[in-house]
């Protein structure tokens, strides 16, 4: 049996219901909200991240939910919505009326238990395939932040992060995060 892959106009017909739906290679994907420690921790990273953007005018900070449109033609298989996202000044361009409409500079994942998978293994793909420079997984479990870049279209371990050291991670300069601070 043939399945029919599904698209952004598919996409766009689903509830607004209040579930959090992507579509992953053309693949519905639907997960419950976020918890309250998961949200705890988005919004102390979004704080943090977004003072460095105000520090350093030309990029554009945003968060869950806003459509990423992986794609670069109508029929999109794979539309995600990261938790934070950052375009530096390069990729402003991406930003439309539907949302981002390619891959962004940076794309955070903050894992839960019912994304772990879905965030380390195929948003993980579709983030790299689709060009994302930078990918932060956010592990609440393991009080640490990954950084992964890009190179020749596969991510590598750019930098872990933990305890209460500030740190710099990219793509970002003089960020001085401090991970400890991001869990409740």
């Amino acid at each position: 049996m043939s399945r029919t892959a599904l698209t952004y106009r598919d996409y766009e017909a689903l509830p607004n219901d209040g579930r959090r739906y992507e579509i992953h290679d053309g693949e519905l994907s639907v997960t419950p909200t976020p918890s309250l420690e998961h949200q705890v921790i988005s919004a102390r990273l979004y704080f943090h991240l977004a003072k460095w953007v105000e520090a350093h005018p030309g990029g554009l900070l945003l968060y869950a939910p806003l459509d990423v449109i992986l794609a670069d033609r109508p029929e999109a298989t794979s539309i995600v919505q990261p938790d934070i996202l950052y375009l530096a000044p390069d990729r402003l361009p991406l930003a439309s009326r539907r949302g981002i409409e390619g891959g962004p500079t940076l794309a955070v994942e903050i894992l839960s238990p019912t994304t772990r998978t879905i965030d380390r293994v195929t948003k993980r793909r579709l983030y790299a395939r689709y060009g994302v420079p930078y990918l932060w997984l956010v592990d609440p479990d393991a009080r640490a932040v990954e950084v992964f870049a890009l190179e020749n279209d596969r991510y590598v371990l750019a930098a872990g992060a933990a305890g209460p050291v500030p740190v710099d991670l990219p793509p970002f300069t003089a960020l001085g995060l401090v991970p400890e601070a991001l869990w409740p």
